[in-house]
C-alpha cells in the first residue's frame, strides 16, 4: 500500500496579520521538537517565530468534524511532500492514527509509538474502505498531517 503526505497549502496562511486579527497568536519556539509546522512538516528551531491558529482538519458534515490548534511558519511559500515515508516530525512522536472512509466517518484508529506511524498507516489503508488517515499528536490531540492513499 502506497500513500502520500503533504503539508497544508501555504496560501491559506499568507496573511499573518489577518490570521492574528481573527484570533491567531504569534509565538516564539522556546525548545526543539515542540513546534511542528503543518506546511513544511518540520519542527521550528528554538527562537523561530510561529503562528498558532485554529484549523479545521476534518471539514465534514458528520459527528467527526474536527478542528484544533496548529502551528505554521510565516512566509512559507511551498508545502512539503512525502511519498511512502513519514516526515521526521511525525516519526519521532507518539501519534494517534484515525482512519476515515470517503463519507468522513471514522472506521478505525490506532496509536503509534515513535517509529511506528508508517506501519500503522499502511495497515489502516490496507482496508479498501479507508479513504485517508489523519495523524494527530497523542498527548495534545493536535492535527499533524493527512496520509492519503496513492493511486499507483
Amino acid at each position: 500500500m502506497t500513500y502520500h503526505i503533504s503539508g497544508l497549502d501555504p496560501a491559506g496562511f499568507a496573511d499573518s496579520e489577518a490570521l492574528i486579527a481573527h484570533g491567531a497568536v504569534r509565538m516564539t519556539a522556546d525548545c526543539a521538537n515542540a513546534f511542528p509546522c503543518r506546511v513544511t512538516l518540520e519542527d521550528a528551531a528554538p527562537g523561530e517565530t510561529m503562528i498558532l491558529l485554529n484549523f479545521v482538519s476534518a471539514d465534514v458534515n458528520t459527528p467527526f468534524r474536527a478542528s484544533h490548534a496548529i502551528f505554521i511558519r510565516e512566509g512559507v511559500d511551498r508545502a512539503a511532500h512525502y511519498r511512502d515515508k513519514m516526515p521526521p516530525l511525525i516519526d519521532r512522536r507518539t501519534t494517534s492514527l484515525r482512519a476515515f472512509d470517503r463519507h468522513g466517518m471514522i472506521r478505525a484508529a490506532a496509536l503509534a509509538a515513535p517509529g511506528e506511524a508508517d506501519a500503522g498507516v499502511r495497515a489502516l489503508l490496507a482496508d479498501g474502505a479507508i479513504d485517508h488517515v489523519d495523524i494527530h499528536t497523542s498527548a495534545w490531540g493536535c492535527f499533524l498531517a493527512r496520509a492519503e492513499r496513492s493511486d499507483d
